[in-house]
């Protein structure tokens, strides 16, 4: 069984209170579906509520610490060195249409740097958790990314922008680059998931561009602790800030940024 340290501690508690919250909403949606309402309303009520519930544990364990959230934004701490970035409810579509993959992502921000990282699908009870030089896990179980180099062995996971919105062109060219060449692309919809599926070997490599710092802080301390790489698709940009981002073990990450590349030379 993994010894988790006291801030890991307070961070899967955390999760974990909001999980049990989430668990039972995800519980009725199946219910809302038939109703000429609908569950969007529900569902927004969900994930403000995920977000109170991490908003003051987290604060009542960490005083100070700063946040960055989706739906509060920025909230300046007393403590200028520490900031937690959070995501609620990653994957709020899947939530909606009572599929059960979406998760809870909580990472720490450390001095500039990522430390730790949380990502919870209560739905299944999975909990990934990593943090800066101790290793990645799910549960107690310790993970490492997949160790396949050929990309026609890889199952690569990507975000489709919605159409008419920045970026779908681009992307559909990198699709077209890519999905030839390897052994089939997913998209699940929720990029702290398929940032933790990497950790977890279940994806091989991941791209999308356009994405939110509470997507993906967590998922990229996950890759990390679990020997993966997560970095910029455009070299010494900052990922929190571009959105951007690629990860897999060393050489599929270098494959994808190839063709990323090739994909728009012409």
């Amino acid at each position: 069984m993994a010894q988790i340290s006291a801030l890991m501690q307070v961070m899967t508690d955390a999760v974990r209170k909001a999980g049990r919250r989430l668990a039972r909403d995800f519980g009725e949606i199946e219910h809302l579906q038939v109703s000429r309402k609908g569950p969007a309303d529900f569902v927004t009520r969900a994930d403000m509520k995920s977000e109170d519930i991490l908003f003051e544990n987290l604060s009542r364990d960490r005083p100070g610490y700063g946040f960055v959230m989706e739906e509060r934004g920025v909230v300046e701490g007393t403590d200028r060195s520490h900031r937690w970035i959070v995501d609620p409810l990653d994957g709020t579509l899947n939530f909606m249409h009572a599929q059960p993959h979406f998760a809870i992502s909580v990472a720490l921000e450390r001095e500039g740097q990522l430390v730790a990282g949380v990502v919870y699908n209560p739905a299944v009870d999975e909990l990934f958790h990593a943090e800066k030089g101790r290793g990645c896990y799910v549960n107690d179980r310790r993970l490492r990314v997949a160790n396949r180099r050929d990309l026609r062995e890889c199952v690569i996971a990507t975000g489709m922008p919605f159409f008419g919105k920045q970026g779908h062109a681009r992307f559909l060219k990198e699709l077209h680059r890519i999905m030839p060449v390897t052994a089939g692309v997913r998209r699940y919809g929720a990029a702290s998931l398929d940032l933790a599926w990497i950790a977890a070997g279940r994806f091989d490599g991941f791209w999308e561009r356009h994405l939110q710092p509470w997507d993906i802080a967590a998922g990229i301390v996950l890759v990390r602790e679990a020997g993966g790489l997560a970095v910029p698709i455009d070299a010494d940009a900052d990922m929190l800030e571009t959105g951007h981002i690629v990860a897999g073990n060393e050489d599929v990450v270098a494959r994808l940024c190839d063709s990323l590349e090739k994909a728009h030379s012409r």
